[in-house]
């Protein structure tokens, strides 16, 4: 029996053998060092990733979830306040928000582009806050968002965990609001080799209040000025991510092409895709297709040794964690129709052409639409 050959929905062994020396150097340097937690190596990375972002001030971080709850209290947000988020998302968005002490109300997502349609969020007397999340690389409207958090005198946070370079009207994602938040996770496109996480502000004052949260609440080695948290980026994950902030542009461009290639091909055959605002660049984090036979299809790309998986099953106002709430399925009718199709094809920048021909070839001998 032939094998097959697989094509993992990521292939981060495939990327490692391309830059190992350099990734091997930059973790000896740190060990042979013994500095391992918020020194130079943290300090370079935190400089150099604000750079890219054509942001100001900002903080490295232990997490991506860490930098939303440390957004939130730099900002302010805590106990009876709510927060306008998206329920199509990872559960990290309201795990933060409830950590705070902060309550999330959900909004339906725009079907094209599976973020946040801010036409449809509940603001009431305690709303505080916006969260968009760009979900899967792909911007919400911030034109939108800005304009609804301008005129109730709301507060922006951007969930942009999935959108490394991504961008608004040529903006970064996370620098158009109040705060934005990374998670640079394994997986992610800018991904360390365990938990980071950042946050960006255009306020100096609340940058020095996140500075100070993540770290025991102080600036000198003894004197706490808040009451904080132990959230630091150690120096192996910085190490990491600054040898790879140096390909993340070539690697972007590659997302997109391979992007454009599925594209084609499969709204071809009548398959819906996402669907990015003609004022956006979507990085693909995860490229999404609908079908309407996903457990056959997930199975057959499966057994054909193609990792694909679903991105996500269960809305968040409809998890076991959340129940209580009181929020029925039909409350969000765009969000729960997607999170019963939607389907995510391997991508990675060191996917092949023919592999991505592979698994269109596969995908298309199965799916529905």
């Amino acid at each position: 029996m032939k094998a097959v050959t697989q094509i993992p929905l990521v292939n981060l062994k495939r990327q490692y053998a391309a830059i190992k020396p350099e990734i091997d150097a930059a973790i000896a340097d740190v060990v042979g060092r013994q500095e391992f937690v918020s020194g130079k190596v943290v300090a370079a990375f935190t400089a150099e990733w604000l750079a890219a972002l054509g942001a100001s001030y900002g903080a490295s971080c232990s997490n991506g979830t860490s930098a939303i709850s440390l957004a939130l209290k730099g900002l302010g947000i805590g106990p009876g306040d709510e927060v306008v988020t998206t329920a199509h998302t990872f559960f990290a968005t309201v795990e933060a928000i409830c950590a705070v002490g902060a309550k999330p109300v959900f909004a339906d997502i725009d079907p094209d582009t599976y973020c946040l349609d801010i036409d449809t969020a509940p603001i009431g007397s305690s709303t505080r806050a916006i969260m968009p999340v760009h979900l899967y690389g792909t911007a919400a409207n911030m034109s939108a968002v800005l304009a609804c958090a301008q005129s109730h005198d709301l507060k922006v946070i951007e969930d942009t965990a999935q959108g490394h370079f991504a961008t608004w009207n040529g903006k970064a994602l996370g620098t158009l609001g109040d705060a934005g938040t990374y998670s640079f996770f394994p997986g992610k496109n800018l991904g360390a080799y365990g938990d980071a996480g950042f946050v960006v502000t255009k306020d100096e004052a609340v940058a020095v209040t996140i500075a100070k949260l993540l770290n025991h609440g102080r600036e000198s080695k003894y004197t706490h000025d808040l009451m904080g948290e132990n959230n630091r980026m150690d120096e192996i994950q910085a190490a990491v991510l600054r040898v790879k902030l140096k390909y993340l542009r070539a690697w972007t461009d590659r997302r997109q092409a391979l992007a454009k290639h599925y594209d084609a091909r499969l709204t071809a055959a009548g398959f819906k895709v996402i669907r990015p605002y003609p004022r956006a660049s979507s990085v693909y984090h995860l490229y999404v297709v609908e079908v309407s036979n996903r457990d056959q299809t997930l199975a057959h790309l499966n057994t054909e040794g193609i990792g694909a998986g679903v991105h996500y099953p269960v809305p968040l106002h409809l998890q076991p964690a959340l129940a209580g709430w009181g929020i029925a399925r039909g409350a969000l009718p765009k969000t729960e129709a997607a999170a019963d199709r939607v389907l995510s094809l391997p991508i990675c920048p060191d996917l092949t052409d023919a592999e991505c021909d592979r698994v269109c070839d596969t995908f298309l001998a199965c799916a529905n639409p």
